[in-house]
């Protein structure tokens, strides 16, 4: 880990620019800690001790890998590496172990240190918490993660796979869907996966006010602006200072309004109503439509430099009729919460109940599957959601032979789609596949057979996975 030769600081902390060293650590949401040369912890900012867990006072003077127990100090220490050899690393992965015993997943990187002389008195080394990345990667039932988001479909991983190295820009960044298919959600990820994260996250709906209101929201006002504003009050970017500023369905403001927001991101300034004095904008901007905004720069309802300027960044969202093979895992994930809120022990839903589920079109996404759970709790009481227990708009009439038979063929598409996936994913090893899928390896077998599934015939699989 970090070496750093001790020194005599009697005469002050070092200053840079006017602003202590000590300061600039303390403000990086890395962990940095150095040693000296008998590797025991000289110093130890405030993000090591939120990663770690370990007070600053319990870790000075202690050897570094006793308290942190990494990967890498079992093998070979990066730092150790990097004075012997002279290189740098950059983001290798490993491991620590907090101070409750749990596996943290993190990148090191390390650099040397050289005093005024260029002689190498020690060196530095940073680590990043890589715990919610490593969720986004976890697989659940075949699928994967990330905060409130759960899929296992082909689309959404697309999206979920680049959204951590999209999280460590600070570009504008533009998500359109369709109402319901999650945008907040997406945008709460980027923060939480970013160096922004332990800052503010502010959410704005920017159809939801008139501009003279929207304009005071985003920029706040001084006393005096306007009649009634007795006092000054700060906007949204001055809420967000240091953190993610979402503004959501951005397609409905104003042209005028559009000419102010165009300027804070291109400048990076703002002024408040009535006010004379500029102020910094240090705020990443998300923003999010439902609507097509390429059509409406064509049709002169957006400003082309805005567009452009917030979709830096474009993250595309697939509606839930494109990636049906999520709705069980939702079902599974809104069971779960309705359970933990109002106490009850539902135990999910039947059969009869998951192929409506499957068969519907979704106009409003994933919050209407969700409002259908919540509708089904409020009649279920126990045991599992039936078909009496979901909005009557939603179940198909007992005549409807034709749609029950649509809503059989869709669930096996959805389920064939799964099983493919997960085997290609795990190189045709049926145990693996199994696994990822959550089920046992004979279930899998007999859901190739009733779905008609052969497997290639290469080498690595079992005898009986050929048998199959």
């Amino acid at each position: 880990m970090t070496i750093m030769k001790k020194r005599n600081i009697a005469a002050g902390t070092p200053q840079l620019c006017g602003v202590s060293t000590d300061s600039i650590l303390e403000s990086i949401s890395d962990g940095v800690f150095t040693v000296d040369g008998e590797w025991r912890i000289t110093s130890f900012n405030r993000a090591a001790e939120e990663i770690t867990g370990i007070a600053r006072d319990e870790a000075m003077g202690r050897r570094c890998s006793d308290v942190f127990r990494t990967s890498m100090c079992e093998g070979q220490c990066a730092l150790r590496r990097t004075i012997e050899t002279g290189a740098a690393i950059v983001n290798r992965t490993g491991f620590i172990v907090d101070a409750s015993g749990r596996r943290i997943p993190v990148s090191v990187s390390t650099a040397l240190l050289r005093d005024g002389d260029g002689n190498v008195v020690g060196g530095a080394e940073t680590f990043r918490d890589l715990t919610l990345i490593e969720e986004l990667r976890r697989g659940l039932s075949g699928g994967v993660e990330i905060g409130d988001i759960v899929s296992r479909s082909a689309a959404m991983r697309r999206v979920l796979d680049v959204l951590p190295r999209i999280a460590d820009s600070d570009s504008t960044i533009l998500i359109e869907g369709e109402t319901g298919t999650g945008k907040e959600l997406v945008a709460r990820a980027l923060h939480d996966l970013g160096p922004r994260r332990r800052g503010p996250f502010v959410a704005v709906n920017c159809g939801a006010l008139p501009d003279t209101l929207l304009e005071s929201e985003l920029f706040g006002y001084v006393a005096g602006a306007f009649t009634g504003a007795n006092r000054d009050k700060p906007g949204r970017f001055a809420m967000a200072e240091r953190g993610t500023l979402f503004l959501d369905e951005i397609g409905e403001v104003s042209p005028a309004l559009q000419v102010r927001l165009l300027r804070v991101l291109q400048e990076k300034s703002y002024e408040p109503l009535g006010g004379t004095r500029t102020r910094r904008a240090d705020v990443r901007v998300v923003t999010a439509t439902n609507r097509d905004l390429a059509a409406l720069v064509e049709e002169g309802k957006f400003r082309q430099d805005l567009y452009y300027r917030i979709k830096v960044v474009k993250i595309d969202l697939p509606p839930l009729r494109k990636r049906r093979e999520d709705i069980p895992l939702l079902v599974e994930r809104f069971v779960a919460s309705f359970n933990a809120a109002q106490g009850k022990r539902v135990e999910g839903v039947s059969p009869d109940v998951l192929a409506v589920l499957m068969a519907h079109d979704y106009p409003g996404n994933v919050r209407e599957l969700q409002h259908a759970i919540e509708h089904a709790f409020v009649l279920c009481h126990e045991g599992r959601i039936e078909l009496a227990h979901l909005p009557v708009e939603m179940v198909p009439r007992p005549s409807a032979g034709p749609r029950r038979r649509k809503m059989r063929e869709t669930v096996e598409a959805a389920e064939a789609q799964a099983v493919r996936e997960a085997l290609e994913r795990n190189g045709n090893n049926c145990s693996a596949a199994a696994k990822a899928l959550g089920i046992h390896k004979t279930t899998l077998f007999r859901t190739l057979k009733r779905l008609g599934i052969a497997l290639p015939d290469r080498a690595g699989r079992s005898r009986r996975s050929r048998r199959a």
